[in-house]
C-alpha cells in the first residue's frame, strides 16, 4: 500500500494538498492506488473538490505508522519535525519519498527527494500540476487575486487601499471565515467562493497570488501571472519562477504593481511533469 501524508491547516493553506491530489490521481491512472493522510480534518473535506474521494486524518507526521505497515511505501510532504521517525520509516517501508523544505534540505537516510530543481537521477521533480490546468479553456479578461487558502493574520486587509484602486476579483481561500469574507467583499470589485478555485484559475487572463502552487497552475493554464512574495523566499524559488516567465513582486505597492502589470505577455508552457513523476515513483516502488 502507498500512503501519502500532507501537512495543511488554517495558518498554512492547502498547496501541499493540491499537488497531492494531482499526483494521487495520476498514480491511479497508471495503476497504483494511494491513500491520502492529512493532519487537518477540513483538508480531508476540501480534497474532494480536487478529485480525491476521501482522506484519513492523523494527528502528526509521527503517527503515520498507526496505519502504514512494514513493506508499505510512503510519500511525505510536511515541514514538521519527525523526531526521528523518518529513519524508522526508511527502515520499515519499501520506498519513502520526501518533498524538500528548502534549497539546503538534503537526503537524510534512504528516502528519494522531490526537489524544485532536480538535476540528476537521485531525485524527482516536485513541480506537480493537475492535468486539468493544461487543458485549453476560453479566457475571461480579468485580474484574479488569490492570496492563498489561508490568511490567518488578515494580511489582505492591510492592502485595502490598493485593492480599492484596482479592479481585481477576489477568489476566497478555503480557510477564510464568514466575517472575514464580509470585510473583504467591501474592498474588491467582485468576490468568488473557494469552491470555484479550479475554474477561476483556468479562465482568468491574469492571476496575482501569494501561493506558489497557484502561480504554477495559473501559468500552466496560460494566464499572465504575478507572484506576491511577501516572505522573500530567496533566489531558489524566485529564479525558478522567473525562468518560467512569472513576474515576482514583494509588495502590493501601486507603483511596483504597475511596473509588472501585463509584463508577463510571452507565451510560456510549463512542462507537464506529473505523469513522468508518477511513473518514476511506481518504478522505484516496484523494482
Amino acid at each position: 500500500m502507498l500512503y501519502y501524508y500532507v501537512h495543511t491547516g488554517h495558518k498554512i493553506g492547502l498547496d501541499r494538498m493540491k499537488r497531492a491530489a494531482a499526483l494521487l490521481k495520476e498514480l491511479k491512472n497508471q495503476g497504483m492506488e494511494g491513500k491520502l493522510l492529512v493532519n487537518d480534518f477540513r483538508a480531508g473535506l476540501f480534497v474532494k473538490e480536487f478529485g480525491i474521494n476521501d482522506a484519513v486524518t492523523i494527528e502528526t507526521i509521527q503517527d503515520i505508522d498507526i496505519l502504514a505497515q512494514i513493506g508499505d511505501s510512503l510519500i511525505i510532504d510536511s515541514p514538521e519535525d519527525d523526531k526521528g521517525r523518518l529513519q524508522k520509516y526508511c527502515a520499515d517501508y519499501k520506498a519513502v519519498f520526501r518533498f524538500e523544505l528548502n534549497a539546503e534540505d538534503k537526503q537524510r537516510y534512504t528516502e528519494t527527494m522531490l526537489r524544485l530543481c532536480c538535476e540528476d537521477a537521485s531525485c524527482l521533480s516536485s513541480v506537480i500540476i493537475d492535468d486539468v490546468y493544461f487543458e485549453p479553456l476560453q479566457k475571461i479578461d480579468r485580474t484574479l487575486f488569490f492570496f492563498g487558502d489561508a490568511d490567518y493574520d488578515k494580511i489582505i486587509l492591510s492592502y485595502r487601499d490598493f485593492f480599492k484602486e484596482n479592479l481585481m476579483e477576489l477568489l476566497m481561500g478555503h480557510y477564510f471565515f464568514v466575517k472575514y469574507e464580509e470585510e473583504l467583499a467591501k474592498i474588491f470589485f467582485k468576490v468568488h467562493e473557494a469552491e470555484e478555485y479550479a475554474n477561476m484559475v483556468r479562465t482568468s487572463s491574469r492571476v496575482v497570488t501569494a501561493s506558489f502552487q497557484t502561480a504554477l497552475e495559473a501559468k500552466a493554464a496560460g494566464a499572465e501571472v504575478i507572484y506576491l512574495d511577501l516572505n522573500k523566499t530567496g533566489s531558489y524559488i524566485s529564479d525558478y519562477l522567473s525562468l518560467n516567465n512569472i513576474s515576482i513582486i514583494d509588495n502590493l505597492d501601486k507603483k511596483i504593481y504597475e511596473k509588472f502589470e501585463r509584463a508577463d505577455t510571452k507565451i510560456h508552457h510549463l512542462p507537464k511533469n506529473t505523469p513522468t513523476i508518477a511513473r518514476n515513483i511506481i518504478n522505484k516502488i516496484i523494482f
